[in-house]
């Protein structure tokens, strides 16, 4: 596949920052439960590699992944960058010895949670961080000024280029806004699961990407059943049907499934692109309803 097929097209987050709008989202390629090594590290250099091959200039990582696996991987994979590639990170938590996934949010544990991401990733600058908020797939309310003002600090030491937000409501986006300019908002979102349909529309308004994760979660098995069925009379698997979904709700979608294989990684990135009649979109719209 063709740097110039690559479904979807790109989406310009900042004047010096287009992404494609079909990403790679590395998590999986640390081992279970995102924690420690993976099973087949080759495989793992060459899901990076290929995704390059295919296009793919969006890659979203963690230093909590693994933690630091994933971005050691990437590391070996693609470091020296190619100028077209960028990586997107993310801070606000931590592991444990157990595998568990604690808040780190304080301002001082964001400050080397990003000098974690620039050793491990090999950088001098990060394109994009998103500020980890919330729970696992909800917002939380509150204030998240004194961490943007410490992401902030280090995009004006050259640090950083650009902030995002993950798992947060329209309230902490205002408020972030008024801090420092805010180029992507990560949220839980899918054809089930609705709840942030506002501020997909608000942040395309805004020209803001909005990166959805977990595209097929949270589904009941009434939604469940609705969605296999579009895919079979489709002939198309439930996550190319879920996935093209998303990139025709709204022009400013950034997708980043994740997957272990080169063979899976072909076929997302291959599904995403078909295009959904009317009456397909009709029927997985009434999914949330169900």
């Amino acid at each position: 596949m063709s740097k110039t097929t690559l479904p979807g097209g790109t989406f310009r987050l900042a004047d010096d920052l287009d992404l494609t709008r079909i990403g790679y989202g590395a998590m999986q390629l640390a081992g279970p439960g995102v924690f420690g090594p993976p099973a087949d590290r080759d495989e793992a250099v060459r899901v990076l590699r290929t995704a390059v091959e295919l296009g793919i200039t969006h890659v979203d990582t963690s230093d909590f992944y693994g933690p630091h696996v994933t971005n050691e991987i990437i590391r070996e994979a693609l470091h020296p960058y190619p100028d077209e590639l960028h990586i997107v990170t993310k801070v606000g938590a931590r592991r444990d010895a157990a595998g568990n996934w604690p808040h780190a949010r304080e301002p001082h544990e964001l400050v080397e949670q990003v000098h974690d991401n620039l050793r491990t990733l090999g950088l001098e600058r990060l394109d994009v961080v998103n500020l980890r908020m919330g729970g696992v797939d909800a917002p939380e309310p509150g204030s998240i000024a004194p961490q943007v003002e410490a992401l902030a600090a280090l995009q004006q030491q050259g640090l950083i280029g650009h902030l995002g937000l993950s798992t947060v409501d329209a309230e902490q986006l205002a408020e972030a806004r008024i801090i420092a300019p805010i180029v992507c908002v990560q949220n839980s979102y899918n054809v089930a699961r609705r709840e942030d349909d506002a501020m997909v529309d608000h942040t395309a308004a805004e020209g803001i990407a909005y990166v959805p994760y977990f595209p097929l979660g949270g589904f009941s098995p009434i939604q469940s059943g609705a969605l296999d069925a579009v895919a079979e009379r489709l002939g198309e698997s439930r996550l190319s049907v879920a996935l093209a979904w998303l990139l025709q709700r709204s022009p400013n979608m950034l997708l980043i499934p994740g997957t272990s294989s080169v063979e899976h990684l072909r076929a997302n990135v291959a599904g995403a692109g078909i295009t959904l009649p009317s009456d397909a979109l009709a029927e997985l719209d009434a999914i949330a309803a169900a």
